[in-house]
């Protein structure tokens, strides 16, 4: 496994359970639809939430969140689309971000709601 892949599994596993903790119910996990991958697909309160994570070890080229640029969210909007059409939802859908700061080897978990749509 590639050390990417390694990273990109810790950073669902912290934000998981972080997620978890406040009280969300992880439904999916790496949900894909053709080009389209969303990290991790929650509920909590009647909402359908999907979520980017993020984890960088460094802010020195800027925060997690700023790495979500229009093209990942048109994806993330595209997959939705179709979980949403699969599972027939009709609720609430929101779209967050969770980020992660990894200083000295401790995560620094910062959960943006609502983040983009």
């Amino acid at each position: 496994m590639s050390d990417k892949i390694k990273r990109g599994t810790e950073g669902e596993n912290l934000a998981a359970d972080f997620l978890t903790q406040k009280g969300y119910t992880i439904l999916e996990r790496n949900f894909r639809h053709k080009k389209s991958e969303i990290d991790l697909i929650v509920s909590r309160d009647k909402w359908l939430i999907f979520v980017e994570v993020k984890l960088r070890s460094s802010t020195a080229f800027g925060y997690p969140e700023e790495f979500v640029d229009y093209q990942k969210k048109k994806m993330i909007f595209q997959g939705a689309l179709h979980y949403m059409y699969e599972k027939n939802w009709q609720g609430n859908v929101r779209y967050d971000i969770v980020a992660i700061n990894m200083v000295y080897g401790k995560p620094e978990i910062h959960h943006l709601e609502d983040a983009f749509y």
